[in-house]
């Protein structure tokens, strides 16, 4: 029988700048056993160009994977392994840094709106020694379901169970089994989704308010949730909302700018590595 899954904690996210003086508002749960195996959410949001056109130069990761989404906008992707991506509105692109990855995201358009999202997701230890790794997703290839009393659901990771209807998207090479799902509906639309029990869930509302419950979670905010089967929202306004689910990872956490790993002394080693130039020849 399933039981449902209870609203434990709303975070708003916080206000900071990043890269080259890009604002983001971000939320971190590098030590909430809750958010695991995610690690970190970004949301950029403007219209200014003085907000973004600084983009992302050339930085180094290991031990983390990331997808980043975009709803507005147009960034072009670089790494030292010589993939160049392009990262539409609507598209998604992903990256396992593994053992070591450079990589820039660089916007693109000089006049436009921005809204886009980037996920930190932990690695666990076994692949934090493997090459890097690198796809995208433009818009077209995001698996979409619409009708009139759920709204659109786009699937850009792993299987989801959506009012009953099994949805899988076209990212599945993540570490640990995960999904990421964006809820865009109308007033008055809702959605069920069935989970693992084993599974952590949070979700965050980038767009008008959802309720849970009777409980809302307001734009701007992040909810996690208890253990369970079954997550009922329902929206009160046209909102937008993107849902997280992923199998947590046990493991140690030790956290250092753009590298994570499980002890100081393979930070150190990661440190190390890329100031002697280690990371270019991978």
């Amino acid at each position: 029988m399933n039981y449902r899954r209870e609203i434990v904690k709303i975070i708003r996210l916080r206000p900071t700048s990043d890269g080259d003086g890009v604002k983001i508002s971000r939320v971190t749960g590098f030590d909430n056993p809750q958010f695991s195996p995610f690690l970190m959410l970004d949301e950029l949001k403007s219209d200014n160009r003085n907000d973004y056109i600084g983009g992302f130069p050339p930085h180094p990761h290991r031990g983390i994977e990331t997808l980043t989404y975009m709803l507005k906008g147009h960034f072009q992707h670089k790494d030292h392994m010589g993939n160049t991506g392009e990262l539409r509105a609507g598209g998604a692109q992903w990256m396992a840094s593994g053992k070591g990855v450079i990589h820039s995201e660089m916007p693109i358009m000089e006049e436009s709106d921005l809204h886009g999202f980037q996920i930190w997701i932990n690695q666990p230890a076994a692949d934090k020694v493997k090459p890097a790794q690198y796809r995208d997703f433009q818009s077209d290839t995001i698996t979409e379901y619409d009708n009139n009393d759920l709204g659109l659901v786009r699937v850009l990771a792993g299987q989801v169970s959506v009012n009953d209807i099994a949805l899988s998207g076209p990212l599945n090479e993540t570490g640990v089994p995960l999904s990421v799902t964006d809820w865009q509906s109308q007033p008055n639309q809702s959605l069920n989704m069935t989970t693992t029990n084993t599974s952590n869930l949070v979700l965050y509302v980038y767009r008008g308010q959802i309720n849970v419950h009777n409980q809302a979670v307001q734009q701007g905010e992040l909810a996690i949730f208890s253990q369970g089967q079954l997550i009922e929202l329902s929206a009160q306004t046209a909102s937008g909302v993107l849902v997280l689910q992923g199998e947590p990872i046990d493991e140690p956490i030790v956290h250092y700018g753009p590298f994570v790993m499980n002890s100081m002394q393979e930070i150190e080693q990661a440190i190390s590595d890329y100031n002697s130039g280690e990371f270019e020849t991978y």
